[in-house]
Parts: structure tokens; sequence; C-alpha cells
């Protein structure tokens, strides 16, 4: 046999082994957490959490089963699943005890983690297939509840209320068969009606409170008293201009203290790209967020796998994708499986969809993108928090002034992002692009961006070095413009002259605005006309997008993200690639309730500097206006 298939298959036995190690709840063996071998008071050896052993009430309880066995259950959150929730077999359908799979596993060594370190618990969970996370979460509130807190009350809140009310029905069918020996209370275990209220139950002698509620309803708990809450679903919740999960989420939240067992999680499958969970998870992934992100991948869960006869002949007919599998630590049983399971599916796409090995591949958008989510990460792996934010200093707000800057200030509230200042040396001629999408005055309008390209960047990469976003009038943004491309050594600066020229947005005023700058700055875009009268043609300042022009920077945009032709800094701007799609008539545009500034600002600087010279190494005083 081949030197390394022996090496292989020698490593997929230590693979096979490690998942099959020993896991067992009511002794402790496998089990999360700092444990301590020791014996009941009935002479059972086990294995119990250490705080178990640090408690006031371990001398009494190591006499007494009954008290060792309320102490336990107050400690170790996976023997009270095994003891003492029932809960319904989704294979058999049957009754069960709740012993936890390899997936649920991992998701409670993360609480626990939190938990016993003394912090607020705060995840968010993107699922992937039935491995059982919502009944995860909602039995550890409910273990808190039950076994640890008094007068600590829980929200469930799903896209819609029956989804809720069906997750308090696990815990209704937990409490309706919780074994009377774990339960010290003199009223039995159950829910009981509170205050004639149809959302929320009372469970009978904890004096804790379990509501549901939906996103469609978002009034019915505003100000909710609650220490615990399991948004369930989240991508799915209703995305209006008058009732955002954004904003839902920090209503909830804002009420519930940071403090220790307190808790707050954020589950859902995927649901495309670009809305708030997506945004959220990515937030969570760079460490921005409160929230520790978690994803579960298909081959963690323990069915899907397949016996395998010949390990060379498999090996043999993986392709690149399968054998990467191999890398990620999957065993050849589990490959086995995902290659059979392939064959059901059309394309290699549908079934990453349906079984992601990643949280790229989960949320892995079906529609019209046109940039894919693996271009998009990419990307999104150069992107770094910028150097500086504030604003420039300048003499004037408009006019000569504008250009005359005395400086840069930091403000944490300012507009203007810097990731690379600006290079005062002779070489920097001709380096730096400013392109500019015009947009709005109001808050909830377009953004206006400018974005600076460094022609040269990194290695002769061309490279994202600043951005300005915001609102403002069309005069004082473009003059704006002109002050950032000035600072960065007269940068050619290219202005997306449609709301200027518009005769709704702009028109005369629009058109004037173009004028003083043309007078000023000496460094502006000017686009050709064709003159229809004659052979000759005219030029005018600005970039003027159309259907034409659009589809050509835009093209331009799709090679240069998938050639890595250019570094991008900004992660929103990777947000917005992530968002754009073309439409059946090849018209491209972002996904309805998305914005495209930023990246319709990256597309014109791009194409500007495709067609911009090269920098050169001395200053000149020769003005050139760029015509293409």
């Amino acid at each position: 046999m081949d030197r390394s298939l022996t090496h292989i298959i020698d490593e997929n036995t230590r693979r096979n082994t490690l998942l099959s190690a020993p896991y067992d709840q009511l002794s402790g063996t496998g089990c999360c957490g700092r444990r301590v071998k020791t014996l009941s008071p009935g002479g059972e050896t086990v294995w119990v959490p250490q705080s178990m052993l640090d408690d006031a009430d371990i001398e009494a309880a190591s006499r007494d089963e009954r008290l060792w066995r309320l102490l336990r259950v107050r400690h170790d959150f996976e023997y009270w699943a095994a003891a003492c929730v029932t809960v319904k077999d989704k294979l058999t359908g049957r009754d069960v005890k709740f012993m936890l799979n390899r997936p649920q596993r991992r998701v409670v060594a993360l609480l626990e983690e939190q938990r016993c370190a003394g912090l607020p618990v705060r995840v968010i969970m993107l699922k992937a297939r039935q491995w059982g996370g919502s009944t995860l979460v909602q039995m550890y509130m409910a273990w808190i509840q039950c076994c640890r807190a008094r007068n600590w009350h829980s929200l469930i809140c799903a896209h819609v209320k029956d989804v809720a009310a069906t997750i308090r029905g696990i815990y209704s069918k937990m409490l309706d068969a919780y074994p009377p020996e774990f339960w010290d209370e003199e009223q039995q275990p159950g829910f009981t009606a509170f205050e004639r209220s149809i959302n929320t139950r009372l469970i009978r002698g904890r004096d804790c409170r379990v509501t549901v509620a939906s996103s469609e309803r978002q009034e019915s708990v505003r100000g909710a008293d609650v220490a615990m809450a399991h948004l369930s679903e989240v991508a799915f919740w209703a995305d209006t201009p008058s009732r955002t999960p954004e904003g839902f989420v920090r209503a909830i939240c804002a009420g519930i203290a940071r403090v220790p067992e307190s808790l707050v999680v954020l589950e859902s499958t995927a649901n495309g790209v670009g809305n708030y969970f997506h945004s959220e998870w990515l937030r969570s992934k760079r460490g921005e967020s409160d929230k520790t992100a978690i994803f579960v991948p298909w081959y963690e869960i323990d069915i899907y796998s397949a016996a395998v006869n010949d390990y060379g002949k498999l090996w043999m007919s993986l392709d690149s994708y399968e054998k990467s599998l191999w890398e990620r630590g999957c065993t050849l049983e589990q490959i086995a499986w995902y290659k059979d399971k392939r064959r059901e599916y059309p394309t290699a796409a549908l079934m990453a969809a349906e079984f992601p090995t990643d949280d790229i591949e989960a949320f892995a958008n079906t529609g019209q993108g046109v940039f894919t989510l693996g271009q998009v990460e990419r990307m999104r792996g150069s992107c770094i928090p910028p150097a500086a934010v504030g604003r420039l200093v300048a003499q004037s707000a408009k006019g000569y002034g504008a250009l005359n800057i005395d400086g840069f200030r930091d403000d944490p509230n300012g507009l203007l992002k810097v990731w690379r200042f600006p290079e005062k040396s002779p070489a920097c001629r001709n380096r730096y692009v400013a392109a500019v999408d015009i947009g709005g005055r109001s808050e909830g309008s377009d953004y206006t961006v400018i974005s600076v390209l460094d022609a040269l960047g990194t290695e002769g990469t061309p490279e994202i070095a600043a951005q300005w976003r915001g609102h403002g009038d069309h005069d004082i943004v473009a003059w704006t413009a002109a002050s950032i491309a000035q600072w960065y050594c007269e940068a050619l600066l290219v202005i997306e002259s449609n709301s200027l020229e518009s005769s709704s947005t702009g028109g005369e005023h629009g058109l004037y605005v173009l004028s003083e700058l043309n007078h000023v700055y000496r460094n502006l875009y000017r686009r050709r006309i064709t003159d229809s009268v004659s052979t000759g043609y005219e030029t005018r300042v600005g970039f003027h997008t159309n259907r034409a022009t659009k589809a050509m920077i835009i093209n331009h945009l799709i090679a240069m993200v998938r050639d890595d032709g250019y570094i991008e800094r900004d992660f929103d701007a990777c947000d917005e690639l992530a968002v754009y799609e073309s439409d059946p008539s090849g018209r491209f545009g972002a996904k309805a309730g998305y914005h495209d500034d930023i990246l319709m600002t990256r597309a014109i600087a791009l194409y500007a500097a495709s067609q911009y010279p090269p920098a050169i190494v001395e200053h000149t005083r020769f003005r050139r206006k760029f015509r293409f």
C-alpha cells in the first residue's frame, strides 16, 4: 500500500477514535468545563464541576443522596438535561431524555465558558441543518430558571408568534414530565397564567416568567422586564422603514443588564446576505460585537457518515473540494457520505446551500448576485479599521480656500476615514484618484461617498486609501471632495455628475457647482461628448452614469474583484458587494433595501485609474486635463 495512503488511513482512524470518545452526561465523563472525579453518597464514581465541590452546601450534600442530586443539577447542566429533561425525538417521535449530540455539546461548552467566567452570556448562532439548536438554547434558559435563579424572566421571540409558541412548547413538555425528586419547591413544576396574559406564563414555585412574542408585534415587548432573551430566526424578521430587526433587538437588549447569568442568544438559519443577521454575524466574527459567533457545519452532525469498504478507491475518486474536506478535519466516512449525497443535486452550489461546510456557504446567495461570496470574503480579508477618523481643516468650505488645507484633525465623529495618508513625495503625481457618488441631503436618503484610490498602493496593487461618507448639500459635498482630492496630492477628481446635472435634483445650480470647480480645481475628470452637428466632440466635467457606462465600469469592477486587482479596506464596501445583483435584463443594482454608494465609487475610481497616466517621479507645473 502507498505510504501516503497508509498515513491517511492511520489519521482517519485517529479522527474516528476522537469522535467516539466516551461521553456520559450522568457520570460526567467527557462533559464540558473543569471537572473533578469524586464519589456520590451512593458510592458511584462521577465527574462533577469544580464549582459544585466549592459550594458551601457540599458538606451536607455528601451525606444525603437527594441533596447531592439537587446540588449537582444546580451546577451541572449536562447532568440536569439527562436526568430531568424530556424532549421529543425527531426521528422516532418518542419522548426521550435530553442526550446532547456533538453540536449541542460544543454550544453548551461555549455557554458554560462565559457563564462560569462570571460574564453575561452573549451568542449569535448560525444554524445549518436541524440539530436541535433552538431546543438547546431553550433548555439552557430553563435550567437557569428552574435550578439557579428566581425572579429571572425570559423572552422567546421569533419571526412569527407560532414559532415562538412552539419553542415554549418544548419548555411545557419538560415541566410536565419533570421528576419530583429533583424539584425542591412546594408547588409542582409547571406553567401557570400570569395576570391574564396570553403571552406570558409563570413557572410555579420559581417566580420566573416566560414570555413569547414575534417580530411582527414589536410594541408588545418593548420595555419588558427580562434577564434572558432567545431570539429565533432573526434573519427572517420583518424589515421595514418603521420596523427593523436592529431596532427591535436593541430595544430588547437595552433592558437586559450585563450581569452574570443574563443571556442573549440570536439564532437563525441563513437568509441571504446584507440583512441585519448577516451583518451582526460578520461583526461578531470580527470581534466587534458583544456576541460570540458559532456555526455548526454538516460534518459535526453524527448521522452524516457512511461506511467505506475501500479507502484507496474512495481517495482516488475525490475531487479537489472533497479533498479539502479532509484538510478541514473530516473523516473519510463523512466525506463518503458527502460525495454520495452530492449526486442528488444538479450543482455543487445547491449542495453547499443545503449542507454548508462553513458560514460562507451557509450565506451563499442563490439569486442574481454579481459577486460570489467567496470573492467577497477574500476581499474582506484585507479590510482593517482605519488608521484615523476625523476631518480636514481648510481655510474655507468653498472656493480657493477649500484647497488650502491646514491639516487633518482626529475626530471620532468625523466622516473621513483614512487608511493611508497621502504621500507628500515627488512620486505622488498621478498617484491618487478621488471618485464621488453624490447622494441626497437628508439622513434617510442615499449617502454621498468620496473614495480615494491609491493607484500604486501596496507593491503596485491599487488600494483604498480614504473614504468620506455622509449627507450634505450638493455644493458643500462637491467642495469637500475637492479638499480631499487636493490633500491627496491633487488627485484626479471624478465626480459622478448625474445628480448635479439632473433637473429634478440639481439643475442649473448643479451645473454651476461643476463650473465653479472647473475654474478652481486643476485636475478634474472630463468626459467626451460627441458633437452630432460636426465630426468633432466636446468635453464636460464629471462622469455620467447611464446603462452603457454603468455596465462598462461594473464589468471592470467584476474583473478587478475576481483577479484581486485592488485591495479593499472598508468592511462596508464588502457588504455592498455581497448584495449587488444583476436582474434578468442585465441591469445592475443593489438588492432592494440596500445601498451601492460605496461600490459605485470603487467602480468609477478603478475605471478612471485604468485610464490614468502612470505615476511620474517629478512634479510638473504643466496643467493636465484628462479626457477619456
